[in-house]
């Protein structure tokens, strides 16, 4: 199964880590969590990009920081969800698109992707577009999954990843203008901090 029939399935079956119960979104916060968000140094003058906005679990804490969000999916169904979810805020632009291949007309304070690298098969490439995008003395957080298996399995079906290399991942942001200005793990994820 592909990504965006995977994610748009998981709409269909309900499945929305937005509207979790609290044990559930506290299980989540194991991949990235207030500490992910407060290393984001957010204000209400930055713009900010979110790699894989999902139906918006991080934005609804990201939002209110802000200036203004961008966030990036490839999933229509998880796009209009997200949509719903986050209808009260009026500063998040939604885009439905693949993020290695969308041309975007403008450039950000602050980046970031949690549980999202996994799905990006050239990981350099991700890198370099994200420096690219990311204005002089921005922040770049990435959350990376250190489960190292190649598939999700659904069960019934299983989803082909791209596992996340936590050495690989560091020479690649070392090969751009960022530089890793704080690493740290979760239970279940290394985080990366750089700023341009």
């Amino acid at each position: 199964m592909n990504v965006i029939t995977h994610y748009d399935k998981l709409i269909d079956d309900n499945n929305d880590p937005f509207r979790d119960p609290p044990p559930l979104r506290k299980y989540m916060d194991k991949w990235d969590g207030q500490v992910f968000i407060d290393s984001m140094r957010l204000s209400r003058t930055k713009k900010v990009l979110e790699i894989g906005i999902g139906t918006g679990r991080i934005a609804a804490k990201v939002a209110p920081l802000c200036v203004k969000l961008v966030g990036i999916d490839i999933s229509p169904k998880t796009i209009k969800r997200a949509k719903e979810n986050l209808s009260d805020f009026n500063n998040i632009e939604f885009v439905c698109a693949n993020f290695s291949d969308y041309v975007f007309d403008e450039t950000f304070d602050v980046i970031y992707s949690s549980l999202t690298m996994m799905h990006f098969e050239d990981k350099q490439q991700i890198i370099v577009k994200v420096n690219e995008l990311l204005n002089e003395n921005g922040i770049f957080c990435l959350s990376i999954d250190k489960n190292l298996n190649d598939y999700i399995d659904m069960s019934d079906y299983k989803l082909k990843i791209y596992p996340d290399n936590l050495d690989n991942i560091s020479k690649y942001i070392n090969l751009t203008e960022m530089n890793i200005i704080n690493q740290f793990e979760t239970d279940f994820a290394y985080i990366f901090i750089c700023m341009k």
